[in-house]
C-alpha cells in the first residue's frame, strides 16, 4: 500500500535514481544563483545513501562554466542534519569530514557555507539551540534531503519522537549505533553515544522534502511507513505525512516489501 500523501518516484536501480535526483539538485542550485542570499539554504544529509548522490552532483557541477562555479561558491548555503558529539572535526568518521570529502573539497566550499552542528561544543545543548537559531535566521530550509534509518529515524530523531521536537541533543539507540558501526571498524560500541540533530520541527518547516531510500535492508521500515494511515511517535519519519511537498525516492529493492 502506497501512502497517498507521499509523491513516490520509483526506480528500477539506484543509479538511475541518483541521476534523476541530481537533476533536481542542479535545478535548485541554478535557482540559488539567481536568488543569491535571498534563497533558503539546502538541508543536507550524510550516510551511504547520499554518497552516490553527492558524487553525481559534483560530476554534474564540474560541467558548469568556471564563472558559474565561482558564483555558486559565493552563494552556497547549506545546513547538515546532524553531527556526532565528541569527535574531532578532522576525524574521518565525523559528518564534518564526510561533507568536506564529498562536497567541500571537490567544490571548494568554505566551512562557513557548508554548516554542520558543533559536535565539539563544551555545552552541546547550547550548540543545538544556536544551530536551530541559525537555520531560522535564514528563513528555514528550502530543499531538505533525508535518508531513512532502519528504525524509522530521520536525521538522528530516534523513536519515540513528536513533531514539535526542535534541534536537540539525542542519545543514539543501539539499533542506530549498529547501523552506523561500519565507519567505526564494525564495532557498535565505538560509535558515539550522542549527537546533535535538527528536530522534526525544522524538517517539517522545509519548503520541499526529498526522502531517499535505497537497498533491500530498508525494505521492512519503508513498507511499514507506507502502510501507515497517520503519523506515530514510534516512527519519526511518519511525521512527513503531514507535509504537503514530500517526494519519496526509492529503488525496487527498497520497495520490495511495499
Amino acid at each position: 500500500m502506497i501512502c497517498s500523501s507521499l509523491q513516490l518516484r520509483r526506480f528500477d536501480a539506484s543509479t538511475s535514481l541518483c541521476e534523476s535526483l541530481v537533476d533536481v539538485l542542479e535545478q535548485e542550485l541554478r535557482q540559488l544563483l539567481t536568488s543569491g542570499s535571498m534563497a533558503r539554504p539546502l538541508g543536507l544529509a550524510t550516510g551511504r545513501t547520499m554518497e552516490p548522490v553527492y558524487a553525481g552532483l559534483v560530476k554534474r557541477l564540474q560541467t558548469w562554466s568556471g564563472s558559474d562555479r565561482q558564483r555558486l561558491r559565493k552563494v552556497w548555503s547549506s545546513f547538515n542534519l546532524d553531527e556526532y558529539i565528541g569527535l574531532e572535526v578532522r576525524d574521518p568518521r565525523s559528518y564534518q569530514a564526510f561533507m568536506d570529502a564529498w562536497l567541500g573539497e571537490p567544490l571548494q566550499l568554505s566551512s562557513s557555507s557548508l554548516r554542520v552542528p558543533d559536535g565539539q561544543a563544551t555545552d552541546p545543548d547550547v550548540a543545538a539551540l544556536n544551530y536551530s537559531r541559525e537555520v531560522a535566521a535564514r528563513g528555514g530550509i528550502g530543499l531538505q534531503l533525508l535518508g531513512l534509518g532502519a528504525n524509522g529515524h530521520v536525521g538522528f530523531n530516534e523513536p519515540p519522537c513528536g513533531p514539535e521536537q526542535r534541534c536537540h541533543v539525542v542519545t543514539l539507540s543501539e539499533a542506530t549505533r549498529h547501523q552506523n558501526a561500519s565507519m567505526f571498524g564494525g564495532n557498535p560500541a565505538a560509535v558515539p553515544h550522542q549527537a546533535i540533530t535538527l528536530g522534526v520541527a525544522e524538517i517539517l518547516a522545509a519548503r520541499d522534502i526529498h526522502l531517499v531510500v535505497t537497498g533491500r535492508s530498508k525494505a521492512p521500515i519503508l513498507a511499514r511507513l507506507l502502510a501507515m494511515q497517520r503519523p506515530e511517535p514510534s516512527l519519526p519519519a511518519s511525521w512527513l505525512l503531514e507535509h504537503e511537498r514530500v517526494q519519496l525516492w526509492a529503488d525496487a529493492e527498497a520497495l520490495s516489501l511495499a
